[in-house]
């Protein structure tokens, strides 16, 4: 038990203070989603495309991508599913949802992370809450966040029937594997190095 925790130790003391590339494996990635209306509450999910993030705790600096298939969204409601693809999401038109970090508090276990989340073709500021922990050579990354679909633009499903929330709760569980930027040859961008078209007054 002893020579475990020196290991998990070991591990998570050399991706501190350091440039650091995690990237994540899609397979083992759930992007879960929740929207409440008054009979009940939905649940579905999406799938990752793909992640890269690379980050450095001691300067703050964060970039890289997070990238969910839009169109991959399901419920479980062939109906419901094609109504959100076609009227909400328009995700023939906006087949990605992402989000771009681009600065980084906090530490490996526990870190604030912003950046922009585009969605519906839309830049947005946010900031999340993103824990980690350590197994092995892998990392455990889970956060959760909500998404104010409507106020963003994009179309409120309700009718005179049916009531549903204006935003959704989003979950990320993934699993990545962590190397010092030097190995990978990565390198963090500057933000004010990316185009930002951030829609304002919303989120």
């Amino acid at each position: 038990m002893k020579s475990i925790i020196l290991i998990l130790f070991s591990f998570t003391a050399s991706l501190f203070g350091q440039e650091t590339v995690l990237e994540l494996d899609p397979a083992q990635t759930q992007v879960q989603f929740t929207l409440s209306d008054i009979l009940h509450t939905v649940h579905g999910a999406f799938k990752l495309k793909r992640g890269t993030i690379s980050y450095d705790f001691a300067t703050g600096k964060c970039s890289g991508e997070i990238v969910i298939d839009a169109r991959s969204g399901n419920s479980g409601s062939e109906g419901r599913d094609k109504r959100m693809h076609k009227n909400i999401l328009e995700s023939e038109r906006y087949p990605e949802i992402a989000f771009y970090p681009d600065r980084v508090q906090g530490t490996l276990a526990k870190a604030n992370v912003h950046g922009r989340f585009r969605i519906h073709g839309q830049d947005h500021e946010m900031a999340m809450v993103v824990e980690t922990t350590a197994a092995g050579d892998r990392l455990h990354v889970s956060t959760r966040f909500e998404v104010p679909y409507v106020a963003w633009g994009m179309k409120n499903p309700s009718t005179l029937f049916l009531r549903v929330g204006d935003k959704v709760s989003i979950e990320v569980r993934a699993v990545g594997h962590a190397k010092a930027a030097a190995e990978t040859g990565a390198r963090l961008v500057s933000p004010s190095a990316r185009p930002r078209t951030i829609a304002r007054g919303v989120g």
